[in-house]
């Protein structure tokens, strides 16, 4: 949290970043529109990561890799050997003798290429990552008020790989035949965290200085900037129930909507003790919650819509708009999904879409951001 929350605190405009400051030039070497667009393909592979690992979760792919081997475990198996030594190492988790028993090898490698590529992916990002920031580096591009933040999102993004071996670890516990919910919670959050301090970064270097309102639009403009900022906090905590729905499989029971079981608030809400639990594990108030949080966004993300009327054609009305129109397809792709009882293809676009939702939101809030004071 210490980490994530000084990355997050830091000023997101032009004042972060000396360079970029007509009061201190660094020279013709400092690029901060080639920082930008590398830091929006980072973005962008992240984006597809969070995909990915949508689709091994569904599928129940995640646990087939038994070893977390960072060097290692860039080549897939090369020899049948290989592959029949994962194998028996995989049969000796919970999950293959309680879900997968006798499935055989062939069975194995389906679940295996998924989670491989997962992991593929993730050292493909960093690569992204690290290589053209030597090279930016080297070149002398990087404004120097960046390095402390680009340093620090490389070693978060580290930290997130063991994050997501810790994740992984909790599986093959006893009795277990998935993660810990509280570990996947953790690991998606901070692939959440990374996207959007990496999206913010470059948006500060693409826009450096927000364009000061006329007069007359400045209220308007600060109105509708509290609202863009309620909306996206409510679906960023909507975006953390949705995490326990996955962890704890709620998605799968009350499979109607809007009622559960035929009730606004299910039977059972508080069935579990001490109370506080009935947040993270318990099925029906995990669910309810969810489907509360996105419908208070939803209501959000609406208001955002008739307020952004008010203020002329531009950037922040459109941004504004995009933000209410990528809520409103969430929470009905949400509850498509819930209807047909999440298959793959609709969850994986379920949780690929609260991407979109991050992103729609940050580019509001940063069009709509106070400009510099005199």
């Amino acid at each position: 949290m210490g980490l994530g929350y000084y990355v997050l605190a830091m000023p997101f405009d032009a004042r972060s970043f000396p360079a970029l400051s007509p009061a201190t030039p660094r020279g013709d070497r400092a690029n901060p529109r080639a920082i930008a667009l590398w830091l929006l393909a980072v973005a962008g592979l992240i984006w597809v990561m969070v995909a990915l690992g949508g689709a091994t979760r569904l599928t129940g792919s995640g646990l087939s890799i038994m070893e977390w081997a960072p060097l290692a475990g860039t080549l897939p198996p090369l020899s049948q050997a290989e592959w029949q030594r994962l194998y028996d190492l995989y049969r000796t988790i919970p999950q293959y003798q309680l879900q997968n028993a006798g499935f055989g090898l062939e069975g194995f490698q389906r679940i295996f290429w998924l989670e491989w590529a997962h992991r593929f992916w993730g050292r493909l990002i960093g690569l992204a990552y690290l290589v053209p920031f030597l090279w930016f580096w080297a070149r002398g591009a990087i404004p120097r008020g960046l390095m402390p933040r680009l340093a620090l999102l490389f070693l978060l993004g580290g930290m997130q790989g063991a994050i997501g071996w810790f994740m992984v670890a909790s599986g093959f516990e006893a009795d277990r035949t998935a993660v810990s919910p509280y570990r996947l919670v953790l690991h998606l959050s901070m692939a959440f965290l990374l996207f959007s301090v990496i999206l913010w970064t470059a948006l500060g270097l693409l826009r450096p200085v927000a364009p000061a309102p006329l007069p007359m639009q400045d209220a308007q403009q600060s109105k509708l900037r509290r609202q863009v900022v309620a909306a996206f906090w409510l679906a960023a905590l909507t975006m953390l129930a949705g995490g326990f729905v996955a962890g704890i499989r709620a998605g799968f029971s009350y499979n109607s909507f809007p009622l559960m079981d035929g009730q606004l608030i299910p039977a059972g809400y508080l069935d579990l003790d001490p109370a506080w639990r009935n947040l993270t594990a318990n099925i029906a108030a995990v669910q309810f919650n969810h489907r509360l949080l996105a419908t208070l966004t939803l209501l959000a993300a609406l208001g955002v819509a008739l307020a952004a009327r008010r203020l002329p054609d531009g950037f922040a009305r459109r941004a504004a708009w995009t933000m209410a129109a990528a809520i409103g397809a969430q929470y009905t792709l949400g509850i498509v999904t819930l209807l047909h009882v999440v298959p793959v293809s609709l969850g994986t676009l379920h949780q690929a879409l609260a991407v979109g939702v991050l992103a729609a939101g940050l580019c509001a809030w940063h069009a709509l951001r106070s400009p510099p004071r005199p």
